[in-house]
């Protein structure tokens, strides 16, 4: 069972996200926080394995509370809330370990696929996010000779989820591209990241500028 905390001010947000998680057999709703503060009581008290946290909020904010959980070696997995306009504040996020990004605007499936993809232990961006960090590397790429024979680890189909992977696809869309099942493509996805050493598709677009397998405007 997958326990998950809300953090959200909207009691009306909160509410909804709570109905549409507590709808699967395989997540349970632990509690609810207004603010940061709140948050911080909740979570030892009821160390849920995945936060989903609202960044702006009165009081002590998304960010700040995630600071303080990941201070610790056994927080949970944090989700972020954000809408169109908080892309300021991804990379700080990102810095923080925060696992995943999520719009306000994502559908139901997309928030429960998230959050378990985050008590899984892996990293969630929705595409909009995907696309603003693609923007940052592209506009500041960093050419790093062990990333680029780091690449000689993966097979040719692995540098191709590689190059669509931080180009921002999903993976329905990686199997349309490279004509193969969502399941092989996850499965592909995985070993690319496990090969590299890498947490999530975060850092998956960070390689690729890195090793210099995608390059600005390539």
């Amino acid at each position: 069972m997958i326990r998950v905390l809300l953090v959200d001010d909207q009691a009306m947000v909160r509410a909804g996200l709570r109905m549409v998680l507590s709808a699967e057999d395989d997540v349970e709703v632990v509690g609810e926080a207004s603010d940061g503060a709140e948050a911080l009581r909740l979570v030892n008290r009821h160390r849920p394995d995945v936060v989903l946290l609202d960044i702006r909020m009165p009081g002590m904010d998304g960010l700040e509370a995630a600071r303080r959980l990941s201070a610790d070696a056994a927080a949970p997995g944090i989700l972020m809330l954000t809408t169109f306009d908080e892309h300021e504040i991804v990379d700080e996020a990102l810095s923080l370990g925060v696992a995943g990004f999520l719009l306000k605007a994502s559908s139901p499936e997309q928030l429960v696929d998230a959050v378990r993809a985050v008590a899984a232990g892996s990293g969630v961006l929705d595409p909009a996010i995907t696309r603003h960090v693609i923007d940052r590397f592209a506009d500041a790429p960093r050419a790093d000779p062990r990333a680029a024979a780091a690449l000689a680890d993966l097979s040719p189909r692995e540098v191709d989820v590689l190059r669509l992977v931080a180009a921002g696809r999903s993976n329905a869309e990686i199997a349309s591209v490279l004509f193969l099942g969502e399941a092989t493509v996850k499965t592909h996805v995985s070993r690319m990241l496990l090969k590299l050493g890498l947490r999530d598709r975060v850092q998956a677009v960070a390689f690729a500028y890195e090793s210099g397998l995608l390059t600005p405007g390539g």
